[in-house]
């Protein structure tokens, strides 16, 4: 990937890599994609748990993937990243809207990287903080 956001050719190509996955399920919408800053969005309707709030969960798969998409982009070809730990605090809910994810760089090193994931709802409050790292190996083969 390269060090400008995602458009045009990359953005299909991007699409076409998740379709089918838990992303899409979750209606996670990549809007930017470097090595070094990730930005996505993500509806709270169909990602509530039962008494209406966004569920902790689905913030903890939002923070995931910008994070580990921005490892991949950092990877470079040839090298997947691979999730090796995440956490998040839960500071606030939402009830509808849009989620927004911004992944941020802390560390990019040869073998792994670091973020700091912060999610926003639609009036700029921040609902969660993540923190990820991610293990950056050779890709294999799918058996």
């Amino acid at each position: 990937m390269t060090d400008s956001p995602i458009s045009g050719p990359l953005a299909a190509v991007l699409r076409e890599q998740l379709a089918g996955t838990l992303i899409e399920r979750m209606g996670i919408e990549v809007l930017e994609l470097t090595a070094g800053r990730a930005v996505g969005t993500m509806p709270v309707a169909g990602n509530t748990q039962p008494h209406g709030l966004l569920h902790g969960g689905a913030s903890v798969v939002l923070a995931e993937t910008l994070g580990s998409l921005a490892a991949m982009a950092h990877a470079g070809a040839g090298r997947i990243a691979v999730g090796i730990e995440v956490s998040a605090t839960h500071h606030r809910s939402a009830r509808s809207g849009l989620v927004t994810g911004t992944a941020t760089a802390l560390h990019l090193g040869r073998s792994s990287a670091s973020y700091e994931i912060v999610l926003e709802d639609s009036a700029s409050r921040r609902l969660a903080t993540a923190r990820l790292t991610c293990l950056l190996i050779d890709e294999r083969p799918v058996p």
